[in-house]
């Protein structure tokens, strides 16, 4: 019988982009979601799924969905200023929640490494620099501890910055759509310095092949806690990047950098901009991962082309917002 798992976050960002994968895959997949009829819109109808409509933050309710399952994904995710007593919170209580047979999947991330000058391996040593850097430190720490003590087991993917179909961030949403409107694209303080970010998809198609893994008992998952980088692509700069999806969508390329002022200033009056301030330094300079462990594991693993990552993309957005967008214009090589 196929694995059976839980997603929490399903119709966010990265949930989005796996609970597809898996359900192409076939596994029993059951989504918690606050809104069903955003779910319904997302996925469609399956035989493989089951929409449960509730709070993960409810312990009990939790448990009752977490038990006896093969996997669970946490995916949830709250907005930079909620992310205090909230992440942390529903983490333990995930932790609570599910079987020590059980393996939890946390799609992980850079901030707990800082400012790193070299490109961060697996067993690299955290050294936050921010609040939010020591708070994602604590969460992985929480489920390592969980792991060894026998609570679950887990995989941590860690990714960098990712983009992809509902991707609905205020860090990628306007780059789409102001790329099909001709609008300015918005950045922040630097878009001529390389920076690493990950198309959803292919993010999914890495926690999905772990996950089968893990669940074919091969050695490499073997231990309790194990930490895989994913990093995807480097694009010489974003403005590069920028220009590849003007140039998808025929309009002509417009860019506006935020200062550092104007983020100060803007965070006075709003509260998510007030905690990307402290994150500026991501933007400031070129923070990577190593993922070559992952790609030795995966040899046969490429990305999908970047025009077809980029116009699946832009397709999406089109829809959602109800732009008109053509697939076909000429792009250039992006480096």
């Amino acid at each position: 019988m196929n694995p059976s798992v839980l997603i929490l976050g399903a119709t966010g960002s990265i949930g989005y982009a796996v609970t597809r994968y898996l359900l192409r895959q076939h596994y029993r997949v059951t989504i918690l979601v606050r809104n069903r009829q955003k779910a319904v819109s997302l996925f469609g109808q399956s035989a493989h799924l089951t929409v449960v409509e509730g709070d993960a933050q409810n312990a009990a309710f939790l448990q009752s969905l977490a038990k006896g399952k093969d996997f669970v994904f946490h995916g949830i995710n709250y907005p930079y200023h909620q992310w205090f007593g909230q992440m942390d919170v529903v983490t333990q209580k995930l932790i609570d929640a599910v079987d020590p047979e059980t393996t939890l999947v946390f799609p992980g991330n850079i901030y707990s490494f800082g400012l790193s000058q070299t490109p961060i391996r697996e067993d690299a040593l955290p050294n936050p620099c921010s609040r939010k850097g020591e708070l994602r430190l604590h969460i992985e720490q929480m489920l390592e501890e969980a792991a060894l003590a026998g609570k679950c087991r887990v995989i941590n993917v860690r990714l960098p910055d990712f983009w992809g179909p509902n991707v609905m961030n205020d860090g990628v949403k306007p780059v789409f759509v102001n790329a099909l409107t001709g609008k300015a694209i918005p950045w922040l303080y630097n878009a001529d310095i390389p920076h690493q970010t990950v198309y959803t998809p292919d993010a999914a198609v890495i926690i999905g092949r772990l996950m089968a893994l893990s669940s074919a008992g091969n050695t490499a998952l073997s231990p309790a806690y194990s930490v895989w980088n994913y990093g995807g692509h480097t694009f010489g700069s974003m403005r590069s990047l920028f220009q590849h999806l003007t140039q998808l969508t025929g309009q002509p390329l417009r860019v506006t950098i935020y200062s550092k002022l104007f983020v100060s200033l803007m965070g006075w009056f709003i509260p998510v901009l007030r905690e990307v301030k402290e994150m500026g330094y991501l933007y400031e300079n070129t923070v990577l991962l190593d993922d070559s462990r992952v790609r030795t594991l995966f040899p046969d693993f490429a990305e999908t082309p970047l025009d077809d990552a980029l116009t699946e993309t832009l397709g999406w957005f089109a829809r959602e917002h109800k732009l008109p967008f053509s697939p076909g214009h000429q792009a250039a090589t992006v480096r």
